[in-house]
């Protein structure tokens, strides 16, 4: 009997074997029905916010959204730590970290609830944040957990399987969970990792399909470019949307690592920074009929299928309250408000040619912008060209991707995500040279 032959029939008939693959299943399972939940629970956390500021007086948001904001980050302080911000460069740090208690620190189970309540929070208190980060995050907690679990070894990349997940089930995009984990999260391709991440986010995909059906994140498109000067749209939201994007991500990274000396100040009082950018966050979202608070969803989804414009100021304020939404402790990621904030660019940009029109317009914004936010082009390009339903936008949807990006890295050198998760490396213990993440010495699904 060859040795090739044993291996087969092992690998077939192996109870632990087909107990890792069971568990492997089912923790992709668990990926998409948290992510199903978690959506629709951010749902009602955001109508619960047009609820209360419509039934209230005026000067109570005032109140209660700094008093929120003030209360997310005493919580990220004292019960929840790793709690804070999207959730992704936690992500990143734990697939980089070789300390178990440290990966536990950053994925384990009081995270994931921290995570999930204090994004609710934080949604329900207009700040704008969005669920994508968080659910990156609660993804990889719970392929990691499985990895411990079962013993599936190899948990790096486990990490990045429930990353892709996590952002299959978001965006109903299993293609963008696959190039999120390969190019935001490892940075790398490596085929021994890339299967455990096609089959866990085609799992998560899958279950989300069939609880909510093929949904359009924002709506959809079927406009194309039909002229050469109609092609101007792209660079014009390319350079917009880099030259902004770096800028929100170099200040991000400014004033969360303290590298800017007044937010470094600011920063030594957390509670009241939190209040203060809660505060401000109020103030922009009543001066501005509340387009500046929550996601931004609804304009958005309002743009692309009725075709109504936004006021040439709500991409400034939404950066302005996604930027201190982001800095100030609490929980709550940055992708729907940086998609909405491009899309408000492009729709701004949108008189400059008037026979463009204006979902085109804000379509290429919205991919310019949180390409040179998040600076990965492919994984922009995959979730925004699910809008369109024109092959014909692929490439103009692609070239404002790979532009933005490439702009945006002239201002902001490092990836903001992975700059992040340098804060969170900074705690663990020293890494060793050789890349246990690679070990091909178990046999996995």
């Amino acid at each position: 009997m060859s040795r090739a032959f044993r291996r087969q029939r092992t690998v077939l008939l192996s109870r632990r074997l087909w107990l890792r693959r069971f568990v492997f299943f089912a923790g992709a399972l668990v990926v998409a029905l948290l992510g199903v939940g978690f959506a629709l629970a951010s749902d009602q956390a955001s109508d619960l916010y047009s609820y209360w500021t419509t039934l209230l007086p005026t000067w109570a948001r005032f109140i209660i959204t700094p008093l929120a904001y003030a209360i997310c980050a005493l919580a990220v302080l004292k019960l929840f730590p790793g709690a804070q911000g999207s959730g992704i460069p936690q992500a990143i740090a734990a697939r980089r970290s070789d300390d178990e208690t440290h990966r536990t620190a950053l994925l384990g189970g009081r995270v994931v609830v921290g995570k999930i309540l204090l994004t609710l929070t934080a949604l329900a208190a207009g700040a704008s944040v969005g669920r994508e980060g968080p659910t990156v995050q609660i993804g990889a907690s719970v392929m990691l957990f499985a990895a411990g679990f079962a013993g599936l070894g190899r948990q790096r990349g486990l990490v990045l399987a429930g990353a892709g997940a996590g952002i299959a089930a978001a965006f109903n995009t299993p293609l963008a969970g696959v190039l999120f984990a390969i190019e935001e999260m490892a940075k790398a391709f490596d085929k021994r990792i890339t299967g455990f991440i096609i089959a866990a986010v085609a799992i998560a995909g899958l279950v989300t399909i069939m609880l909510v059906g093929d949904y359009d994140y924002f709506g959809r498109v079927s406009e194309h470019l039909t002229a050469p000067r109609q092609w101007l749209a792209v660079p014009l939201c390319a350079i917009v949307g880099g030259l902004f994007g770096g800028i929100f991500s170099r200040l991000v990274i400014g004033i969360t690592l303290r590298q800017i000396p007044l937010a470094a100040r600011l920063k030594r009082r957390p509670l009241l920074f939190a209040l203060g950018c809660g505060l401000i966050v109020a103030a922009l979202a009543y001066a501005t009929g509340d387009y500046a608070a929550g996601t931004g969803y609804a304009p958005t989804r309002a743009l692309f299928e009725g075709g109504e414009a936004v006021p040439w100021w709500y991409p400034f304020a939404k950066l302005v309250t996604t930027l201190l939404s982001s800095v100030c402790g609490i929980a709550g990621g940055l992708f729907s408000p940086s998609l909405t904030v491009g899309a408000g660019f492009g729709a701004v940009l949108s008189p400059l040619l008037p026979d463009v029109p204006l979902q085109i317009f804000a379509l290429l914004g919205m991919v310019g912008y949180f390409a040179g936010v998040v600076q990965a082009p492919l994984t922009a390009f995959v979730i925004v060209i699910e809008m369109t339903d024109d092959s014909r936008m692929v490439v103009p949807v692609m070239v404002t991707a790979l532009m933005a990006a490439g702009l945006s890295r002239l201002i902001c050198a490092d990836p903001i995500y992975h700059a992040l998760a340098a804060e969170f490396e900074r705690k663990a213990p020293p890494r060793p040279a050789q890349d246990l993440s690679l070990d091909s010495r178990k046999v996995l699904p």
